[in-house]
């Protein structure tokens, strides 16, 4: 009798153990001094040191020197070449709605959809050319006055976005300059205070507390 019920016993905890009701091999105590700071050397849950699970330095290794956050020289390429396939874009939709504006009273032939095709593409080019333009001297002033202030903050895209406007309108005279430099300020300003808005937003709040 007594033997059956050992079987009986054994047969309970194996189906206990297959099914994971019980059989983990673990006291109360010992789940009980789990650390949950690394103190101990392993844990029985993962038989791993739970010290290589805390992470309390950066995901990522600098090079010496290096800032965690990406520069102007950086970001010009992203920029440049982000302006380009945004004027192109652009430059081809408008190409599009000129080209079947102006060949409204044609029908539906080779000749009508040919001069679609080379508004398209010029419109297209032109509007490339202009944003990549300006995105590239955007980005070299940028770079240049970062590296003659030593500091990268919103008055760098400010000044930046003004010399920009001054540059690409000095052909028209000083009323050309004046007007491109007002531009590329309110443009700027207005992107460096949609950067800000947040912060601005939170120092009113902490003032008026």
């Amino acid at each position: 009798m007594e033997g059956g019920g050992g079987s009986g016993n054994k047969t309970t905890g194996g189906l206990a153990g297959f099914f994971g009701a019980g059989g983990a091999g673990y006291s109360h105590a010992d789940l009980a001094g789990v650390p949950l700071t690394g103190m101990n050397p392993l844990s029985p849950y993962l038989n791993v040191d739970p010290r290589y699970l805390i992470q309390d330095t950066d995901e990522f290794i600098l090079p010496t020197g290096a800032n965690k956050t990406r520069g102007r020289f950086e970001l010009a390429f992203f920029t440049i070449g982000g302006c380009c396939m945004t004027g192109a874009a652009f430059g081809a939709m408008n190409g599009l709605r000129l080209g079947l504006k102006e060949t409204q009273n044609m029908a539906w032939s080779k000749p009508r959809n040919v001069q679609i095709l080379n508004m398209v593409t010029r419109q297209g080019a032109l509007w490339a050319n202009t944003l990549g333009s300006l995105a590239l001297l955007y980005s070299a002033f940028g770079v240049i006055i970062e590296k003659t202030r030593g500091a990268e903050d919103d008055l760098n895209t400010v000044a930046a976005g003004t010399m920009t406007g001054m540059l690409y309108k000095c052909t028209g005279g000083l009323r050309g300059v004046a007007r491109g430099g007002l531009a590329g300020l309110t443009l700027t300003s207005l992107y460096a205070l949609y950067n800000n808005w947040e912060h601005m937003k939170g120092s009113l709040l902490q003032q008026s507390l």
